[in-house]
């Protein structure tokens, strides 16, 4: 089994919450415009850290970028992906507006959580009033969304992570707050929905014990996308994650992140250790990987 927490067992009896802190993510832009600002100049001074100078679990890279709140808000991401991707279709506001309806109408009883098993977990970017550790059965976690923009390119592809059918997963639920459900999700579909290579599942959420405690929101990957990049040899996964880099930063710095967050949370998952180690070993024995353009 690839991550290692606890059991997933249906029961109704909640386990003891678990409180996380984020930082706030809220960058000055220079004049407003959201692709003018820091988080999208270029950062092609970025290197390679030696093993021995990185804080455990932490990217080699180095990088600091971090998606906004400000940026989902000003539909940023949406203007760099159409500025970099010109003929990715991108999903309209009403589009998302009418998917997010339609994931409230079919909305469970209780709270409203969102399960975050990948970038969600240490750039949630949107407010929350609760996170805790949690389990969902059925899905596993697996680099199988292939990344032409954002962090990858046409001529260097990135990855990045998806739900896939089988196994279980383990991550972080995030609780928003009854008053401010519509307001957060659709900042949160802005972000998720833009190209539609994800299917909103409601999922059942299991605490430490095997008790589930709740329903939540769950992006898993959809097989008929376009971007679905699901059973690529691991060598092919490596080179990708190892080479792709885009407007967002690499797709190396968003495995690297979610690894950190994962040990930092007390969650082992051995896919993503296996192939981090991978990665790094890449980055470091190999000079013609050049990550800085």
């Amino acid at each position: 089994m690839a991550s290692q927490l606890f059991p997933c067992r249906r029961r109704t009896v909640p386990g003891p919450p678990v409180y996380l802190h984020f930082p706030k993510t809220h960058p000055a832009d220079d004049d407003g415009d959201p692709l003018s600002s820091r988080a999208f100049r270029d950062r092609s001074q970025m290197t390679v850290k030696p093993k021995e100078d990185q804080a455990e679990g932490a990217s080699p890279l180095g990088e600091q970028f971090l998606l906004s709140r400000r940026i989902l808000e000003e539909e940023g991401l949406a203007a760099l992906i159409a500025r970099d991707g010109p003929l990715q279709r991108l999903t309209s506001e009403e589009e998302r507006t009418a998917s997010l309806q339609s994931m409230l109408a079919a909305r469970p009883s209780g709270d409203i959580w969102v399960f975050a098993y990948g970038s969600l977990i240490w750039n949630p970017a949107i407010d929350i009033v609760e996170a805790r550790k949690a389990r969902i059965a059925g899905w596993s976690r697996s680099f199988c969304l292939s990344a032409m923009v954002g962090r990858g390119s046409p001529e260097r592809p990135g990855l990045l992570l998806g739900l896939e059918v089988g196994g279980s997963c383990d991550g972080i639920a995030l609780r928003i707050a009854a008053d401010a459900v519509e307001r957060e999700l659709s900042l949160l579909w802005r972000r998720e929905m833009i190209t539609g290579a994800y299917n909103p599942q409601w999922v059942e959420l299991c605490d430490e014990t095997g008790h589930g405690f709740g329903q939540g929101i769950a992006f898993t990957i959809d097989m008929d996308s376009d971007h679905y990049a699901g059973n690529l040899p691991r060598e092919e996964i490596v080179e990708r994650l190892a080479t792709g880099r885009g407007s967002l930063g690499s797709s190396a710095d968003y495995l690297f992140r979610t690894r950190q967050a994962l040990q930092a949370h007390g969650i082992l998952d051995t896919r993503i250790e296996a192939i981090a180690a991978d990665v790094e070993a890449a980055l470091l024995d190999r000079p013609d990987l050049d990550i800085r353009s």
